[in-house]
C-alpha cells in the first residue's frame, strides 16, 4: 500500500513550493510599488522628505515603476517558455547504488517487474550478505519479483526466423524459467540464514505475468521508481541459432523520487506503484513454488 502523504497525497515540500510560487509575484510587486509610493511621497510631501533627509526620490520612484512593469513582462515571458525538467536516466548497472540507499531504511520494500531479474538479484544478494554481517539498519525486508510466465508461447524470448520473425522455442523458454527458479532459490537460501538473526525479518516472493517482457520497473521503499523499456530486438547466439533475448543490464531507466518534492514525481511514483500492485494481484504462483 502506498504511504499517505497528507491531503490529496501531496508532500509537505511540494505544497510549500506551490505556496511560495503563488505569493512570490505578489511580494515582489508589493515591494516595488512600496518603493515607488515612498519615493513620490518623499519628493512632494515635505514632512516625509524631511524625515528621509531631503534626498531626491523622483528618479528612484520612476525606476521602481519601470522595474514593476519589466517584472510583469519577464514573468509572463518565463511562463510562456517554461519547460518541464529533463528526466534523469541511469543505466541498469547503477542499480547497486539505489539498492544500497533502500537498505539504509529500517523497513525495506523492493518490487521488480521485468525479465529474469538477474541484475537486481545480484545486488540484493550482496546487501543481504552485508545485513547478515551486521552492516545496515534494516529490521524488515520485503522483496517481490514479477517475471514472465515462460511456460506460455512467447514472441520474446524466441528464436529468430529466416525472415527475422519470432519463432517460439519451448526449450529456450524453459532455460529462462530455470534461471528464474535458480535466482529464487539463491535468495531463499540466503534468507533462511536470517532465522538465526534476531530482530530482522526478510521475505521474498515470486509471481508470473503473461506477456512480452517490455517494461523494466524497480520500486524502492514506495518512494522511488525506476522505469525503462527493454530492447526487444536484441539477439544472442545459442546452440547455433539466434534468439531474441533482451539484456536487462543494458536498459536505461528513468527515475522518479519523492525527494524531488514535485507533483510530477509524486504522481509518477503513485502511478507506477499502483500499476505494479495491480499486476502483482493478477500474477500467478510459479510452478517451482507450488507445494
Amino acid at each position: 500500500m502506498a504511504r499517505a502523504r497528507g491531503p490529496g497525497g501531496r508532500g509537505v515540500v511540494a505544497r510549500l513550493k506551490d505556496f511560495l510560487a503563488r505569493f512570490e509575484h505578489l511580494a515582489v510587486r508589493g515591494m516595488l510599488l512600496g518603493i515607488f509610493v515612498t519615493g513620490m511621497l518623499a519628493e512632494f510631501v515635505k514632512p516625509v522628505g524631511d524625515a528621509l533627509q531631503g534626498r531626491t526620490f523622483v528618479g528612484g520612484a520612476l525606476l521602481s515603476l519601470v522595474a514593476y512593469v519589466l517584472y510583469d513582462a519577464v514573468k509572463d515571458l518565463s511562463s510562456s517558455v517554461e519547460r518541464p525538467p529533463v528526466r534523469m536516466r541511469v543505466p541498469s548497472s547503477n542499480l547497486a547504488a539505489y539498492v544500497r540507499d533502500a537498505f539504509d531504511a529500517r523497513k525495506v520494500d523492493i518490487c521488480f517487474l521485468g525479465y529474469t531479474g538477474e541484475t537486481l538479484k545480484e545486488v540484493i544478494y550482496e546487501r543481504l550478505n552485508l545485513l547478515l554481517d551486521g552492516t545496515g539498519h534494516a529490521t524488515e525486508v520485503n522483496i517481490r519479483m514479477l517475471v514472465p510466465d515462460f511456460s506460455r508461447t512467447m514472441a520474446v524470448p524466441s528464436r529468430v526466423g529466416a525472415a527475422g520473425e519470432p519463432v517460439d522455442d519451448p526449450v529456450f523458454r524453459e532455460r529462462l524459467a530455470d534461471r528464474c527458479q535458480e535466482y529464487d532459490s539463491q535468495l531463499r537460501e540466503k534468507i533462511q540464514e536470517f532465522d538465526l538473526v534476531r530482530g530482522v525479518n526478510v521475505t521474498c516472493e515470486y509471481r508470473l505475468y503473461h506477456g512480452v517482457p517490455r517494461d523494466k520497473i524497480c520500486i524502492f521503499n514506495e518512494s522511488l521508481v525506476m522505469h525503462g523499456l527493454y530492447d526487444v530486438s536484441v539477439t544472442m547466439r545459442w546452440r547455433g541459432e539466434n534468439y531474441y533475448d533482451p539484456k536487462g543490464y543494458q536498459t536505461e531507466l528513468s527515475v522518479w523520487s519523492l525527494r524531488e518534492g514535485t507533483a510530477v514525481a509524486e504522481e509518477s511514483v503513485a502511478m507506477w506503484t499502483k500499476h505494479f500492485n495491480d499486476l502483482w494481484k493478477l500474477g500467478s504462483t510459479p510452478r517451482w513454488r507450488l507445494p
